[in-house]
């Protein structure tokens, strides 16, 4: 398994993680040990959860912090807070706050099992609370050694701009990371958040990176995908899915034909040789396909390669 710098944090990531979105929601408490244990046996160093997956409770973060027991300190593990289930207006109210941080980092602590926090991040901007009250707060926990290093997700580069400049001027502790929705399928950050990530050495950790499996090759367009899958479970996956969509999906298809690559190698392994892509996080809800990540992000597409999957999916 390569492993990839962590924006300016001085760790090295494995080029793909495990995300943990579905622990508590798809898989229980064996499922989720079964993945974990083979996300270990392949190299993955990487676990990303949030204190709002898996149920109300934290579930994610109490299977996650279960299934890792022992093994806790070989790992680099991430989280997330402030936020919450509502798809209108995903952001916790005061999710920002140093009062809502402080019961936050708490609670992720003891369902996780831990005592510190690899990388503790901001799942989505709060508009409410300053950024430089929120980088105080954090910069708080990693004077207590609760947490390592800092990171944001679903901020716009003006908002990892001001966030830079508030961490400079406060001089406290800065993002490292910025997670944010990235994919073949998926590339509007391209524009301007990436650039502003690259200038601050903050490192981009993509999530839906297969949109969800549209682009892992189980699904076929106008067929019935399989009710074990999240396609199947969410009534076909039309939030991931267009004509268009579907159109690329076809054209990576092709090209993986002609190269001896599949639509999973490709899009993975895209991703994987962005240079300012840390870790590409990717959910599974069964052992095998965490194999098949490891596996598809071993391919390391050449110049040719890269310039024709990038003409077939540039925006």
């Amino acid at each position: 398994m390569r492993l990839k710098a962590l924006g300016h944090s001085g760790l090295r990531v494995s080029a793909v993680g495990l995300g943990c979105m579905n622990f508590g929601m798809m898989c229980d408490e064996d499922a989720t040990r079964a993945i974990v244990a083979a996300a270990l046996d392949c190299g993955i160093n990487f676990f990303d959860v949030a204190d709002m997956y898996g149920g109300p409770h934290g579930e994610a973060e109490t299977l996650l912090g279960r299934a890792l027991g022992a093994r806790r300190r070989e790992v680099i593990l991430a989280t997330k807070f402030g936020g919450q289930r509502d798809r209108r207006n995903p952001a916790a109210p005061g999710g920002g706050s140093p009062a809502y941080i402080a019961r936050a980092v708490e609670d992720s602590l003891r369902r996780l099992g831990t005592d510190y926090i690899d990388l503790y991040q901001h799942h989505f901007p709060d508009a409410d609370t300053p950024v430089e009250e929120t980088l105080r707060a954090l910069d708080d926990l990693i004077t207590q050694g609760k947490v390592r290093h800092i990171g944001c997700s679903n901020y716009s580069a003006e908002q990892l701009k001001a966030a830079a400049g508030a961490a400079r001027s406060s001089r406290t502790h800065s993002f490292v990371s910025a997670q944010n929705r990235y994919s073949l399928l998926c590339r509007d950050i391209e524009r301007d958040l990436v650039p502003t990530a690259q200038g601050q050495q903050v490192g981009i950790l993509p999530y839906f990176p297969l949109e969800s499996g549209l682009l892992s090759g189980k699904y076929r367009s106008g067929e019935k995908p399989p009710a074990d899958t999240r396609f199947g479970k969410w009534g076909g996956g039309s939030a991931f899915t267009s004509a268009q969509r579907w159109a690329t999906v076809g054209e990576l298809q092709a090209y993986g034909g002609k190269i001896g690559r599949s639509l999973l190698e490709i899009a993975i392994g895209w991703l994987a040789a962005q240079p300012f892509v840390s870790s590409v996080i990717a959910g599974v809800t069964r052992p095998e396909q965490v194999h098949a990540n490891v596996q598809a992000a071993a391919w390391e597409p050449g110049a040719e390669e890269l310039a024709r999957i990038d003409a077939l999916t540039a925006a």
